[in-house]
């Protein structure tokens, strides 16, 4: 129920949320209820006073007396005695961690929970814990950190997404790690696509990096030009873009800690150049419904291109195209035969493409991209 004094007082904490509301960002607590810290007053107090502490029965003890070595006797996340996990199934923790996230809706205003390993919390206490914070603040977005197929927490009765790590895998080894084909891509996100329902995957929490995961730039040896094309991709697929700090000015780091250091605000250390790409595709993404999650995505066989990710958004009126050479090499990009005689313009620099002739293509850089409006 506290914050760090190193941050400010829950005073800033009002007036950074207020600042944030006025400017159109909203604001979201992570959660931890799956385990506790070591130093915890709870679990300290079950240290000190073993089976006689009021507290035994908030954690999965083993036997006492507690010992940490050579392995705790009592279960903990990530196989570390440093973090004790938690008995939501007790009433009086499960009461505890409710009136947790209940308090920072109704005192603070904040505007969404995510909530750590939540895969390793019962479905019993998500839904209660859904039930309570909704009642608060209906249009509070819940997400839950899960890294695999996540449907059963994706009902409708416990969160309104998760994080899309398998999305994230897929990407990092076709664009970052080069351990599959263009073909085995389409094949794994068709299969991503479809563990889930239409109105889930147009709100789930795509990403490419985060705190647990090394720098997206480190994964891609440092290749901008790579980045570049893994955040094409991201921000025009259906789903909610997410971007890890700093990732967007080029940061670099391996495994935790190196993927948390500090941001780094020296413009002059900054890749200014990926930032700009990045808020061009943010732009055409708002300006163009179908970069978004408007349309039905569809993506073209690779069978003539094997080197070139292509998909399309489309409505009734409207395509999109979007073009992804994975190779090095520049080549020609052939368009199915459906767009021939159509007008054609290229969203990346507002230029209407002249297809006059019979086969319409496009030339593309190597590891160059695409993104094209069928008129």
């Amino acid at each position: 129920m506290e914050i760090d004094p190193q941050f400010g007082t829950k005073e800033t904490f009002k007036e950074l949320i207020s600042v944030c509301h006025k400017n159109g960002i909203k604001v979201m607590l992570d959660a931890v209820f799956n385990h506790s810290g070591f130093y915890s007053a709870q679990f300290q107090d079950m240290l000190k006073n073993g089976e006689n502490s009021k507290y035994k029965n908030w954690f999965h003890i083993h036997e006492f007396p507690l010992v940490t070595e050579p392995r705790p006797n009592y279960d903990t996340f990530a196989f570390t005695p440093f973090m004790p996990k938690l008995n939501t199934e007790n009433p009086e923790v499960k009461e505890y961690l409710l009136e947790v996230g209940r308090y920072w809706v109704r005192e603070f205003d904040i505007d969404g929970w995510r909530l750590d390993v939540a895969n390793e919390v019962d479905h019993a206490f998500w839904r209660d814990f859904r039930r309570e914070i909704k009642a608060i603040k209906p249009d509070l977005y819940i997400l839950g950190e899960i890294w695999h197929d996540s449907m059963p927490w994706l009902r409708g009765d416990q969160f309104d997404a998760v994080m899309n790590y398998p999305f994230t895998t897929n990407i990092l080894n076709l664009y970052a790690k080069g351990t599959i084909t263009v073909k085995e891509f389409i094949e794994n996100m068709v299969h991503v696509i479809h563990m889930y329902p239409k109105n889930i995957n147009e709100v789930a929490f795509n990403l490419v990096g985060s705190h647990d995961t090394p720098r997206i730039l480190t994964e891609c040896d440092e290749d901008i030009d790579r980045l570049k094309q893994i955040y094409t991709l991201l921000l025009t697929f259906i789903g909610t873009p997410c971007i890890y700090y700093g990732d967007e000015i080029g940061m670099t780091g391996g495994q935790d800690p190196g993927c948390r250091k500090c941001m780094e605000w020296d413009q002059e250390k900054q890749n200014l150049d990926l930032f700009r790409h990045i808020q061009k595709l943010i732009q055409l993404r708002k300006e163009n419904p179908l970069l978004a999650n408007e349309g039905e995505l569809s993506f073209i066989s690779p069978e003539y291109h094997d080197t070139c990710l292509a998909y399309t958004k489309s409505t009734s009126g409207k395509t999109a195209v979007v073009i992804l050479n994975s190779s090095n090499n520049e080549t020609e990009y052939v368009l199915p035969n459906s767009l021939n005689g159509k007008r054609i313009k290229n969203l990346w620099n507002q230029e209407e493409l002249d297809f006059s002739s019979k086969e319409t293509y496009i030339q593309l850089e190597g590891n160059g991209f695409a993104i094209l409006e069928i008129l």
